[in-house]
Parts: C-alpha cells; structure tokens; sequence
C-alpha cells in the first residue's frame, strides 16, 4: 500500500491530466505520447454515472511485475483499485473511502493478463457496482462504495503496460 501511495502522491504533484468524453477514444500521437505515458492520471470529464464506461486497451510488458488501474474522487476518495498482480495470478479490488481501505476482493474465475499481449479493459458503471470485463468476458463485479458517483472523476494507471487507447 505504501507503494501505491507513493505512486498517487507523484501522479498529484506532477499534475498530468487528460479528458475523457464519450465516444471518442484518446489514441497515442506524436504530441500525445507524454499524456499517456505510464504512470497515466486522466481526468474523468463530468465523474461516472450508470451507464458509462471506460475502456482501457493496453500491452503487459515482457517481465511483469503487476500493474494498477485505479477510479479516484480527484486526490481523495478511491472508489476502484484495481491491481493486477502476475506473480500470484491476482486481480485483487479494494476501495479507499475516508482514508480507510476496506476489504480487499480478489475472487476471479480466470486470470486474463499474458506477458506481451495485449488487452482490452472495460470498466461498465452501472447502478449498483462496477462490472469489469476483460477481452469482452466478464472478470468481476464490484460494488459500489463512493457516492455519489459523479465524484469519481480521475483514472490513475500505473505499472508494468503500455496504454495504446483509453476512452
């Protein structure tokens, strides 16, 4: 966890900021690449609601370690982390809500992520949870510990990828 901190704290202070407006898709260019540079932190234009989602296209590097894709409340509240984890085969969830973690989930009928290849992350936000599919199969739900919904307005992504496309 202090790792991940560290992370967050030089996303914040080094500013990074991108847009995300649906449908259109954020694509590396030359006079892009520093903004999707990992680690990544991208604002989230108008916070989630039900119905929208994010989709994160990418390539694991050769020797992974692991990689995070995380939903914050700007420098505050994390309402998804998601770390990827190769050693242990892990996609462990968690939330951070008024500087409190809670109980991480890690439950997952299959591990998707291959050293090398690339992936397709898609985060749906519906009503009740986060449903998170990985390639087009579903990964896992993740219910919801933030509200309102439209606070959640930053995507931080760090580790061991490159991000191709975000939208």
């Amino acid at each position: 966890m202090a790792e991940l901190s560290a992370v967050r704290h030089e996303l914040r202070t080094r500013n990074l900021s991108g847009s995300f407006e649906e449908p259109q898709c954020i694509s590396p260019q030359k006079d892009e690449q520093q903004t999707l540079a990992v680690p990544f932190c991208g604002s989230i234009q108008g916070g989630l609601r039900p119905g929208k989602k994010i989709t994160v296209m990418g390539v694991v590097n050769a020797d992974p370690d692991s990689f995070d894709i995380s939903l914050t409340c700007g420098c505050g509240d994390v309402a998804l982390d998601m770390c990827v984890r190769f050693e242990d085969r892990e996609v462990s969830r968690n939330a951070c809500v008024s500087e409190s973690w809670g109980e991480e989930e890690r439950s997952i009928p299959y591990f998707p992520f291959i050293a090398e290849q690339p992936f397709r992350v898609e985060i749906h936000c519906d009503h009740p949870r986060f449903r998170v599919l990985v390639d087009g199969h579903q990964l896992f739900d993740f219910y919801h510990r933030v509200t309102p919904l439209t606070a959640i307005d930053t995507i931080q992504i760090s580790g061991s990828l490159t991000i191709t496309k975000l939208n």
